[in-house]
């Protein structure tokens, strides 16, 4: 909703968030935590060489399965050149720095309009150090992923920069990525 939809419904917004849904949306979590409960899903498919697929649609959240989707999200991953693709799209790694942004600023936002900070703007640049040699199986001394990430936010608004970091710190993917999360891989014949 934008802001002069927001004025024509009297919806009171802040920095693009509806301050009644949000306030809704707690309380209803905080009286029945079950609703609070969600499962994202997303398929893949290879296409070729570092090409393949993602389609991301359904979840289920708020006690149900959701379906106000009507088409899918579709995103492709690639390897660039100096590392055998074609650049069809962002290779895994970025996507994983685009994650990590994408949800440290809507976090970000969210929270400061809980708390009644107005944002102006977030601004961010990311930096991730991976080391192919664990990728490849050359050192086993090397991890496989990034070793380090780098986050550097700039951000608009009349609040301290410790209070804006503790605000991005409720980030589901900050979680996810700086204190990992277990994976049941399972690869089956087909």
């Amino acid at each position: 909703m934008n802001q002069a939809t927001a004025e024509k419904t009297g919806t009171q917004l802040r920095n693009g968030v509806d301050m009644m849904a949000l306030a809704g949306t707690i309380e209803a979590v905080r009286k029945q935590p079950s609703l609070g409960v969600f499962r994202f899903r997303a398929s893949n498919h290879w296409i070729d060489g570092g090409h393949n697929r993602s389609t991301i649609q359904g979840f289920y959240g708020c006690g149900a399965e959701d379906s106000s989707r009507t088409a899918p999200f579709v995103l492709d991953a690639d390897e660039p050149p100096v590392l055998l693709g074609a650049d069809t799209g962002a290779n895994p790694v970025e996507y994983i720095l685009h994650a990590l942004a994408a949800c440290l600023t809507t976090t970000m936002a969210y929270h400061a309009a809980a708390r009644g900070i107005e944002i102006g703007s977030i601004e961010s640049e990311l930096e991730g150090d991976l080391d192919l040699r664990g990728f490849l199986g050359l050192s086993e001394e090397v991890r496989k992923g990034y070793s380090a990430i780098r986050v550097r936010m700039q951000v608009a608004a009349h609040a301290d920069p410790g209070v804006l970091a503790e605000l991005a710190c409720f980030s589901p993917v900050y979680d996810i990525i700086s204190r990992s999360v277990p994976v049941d891989l399972r690869v089956e014949r087909c």
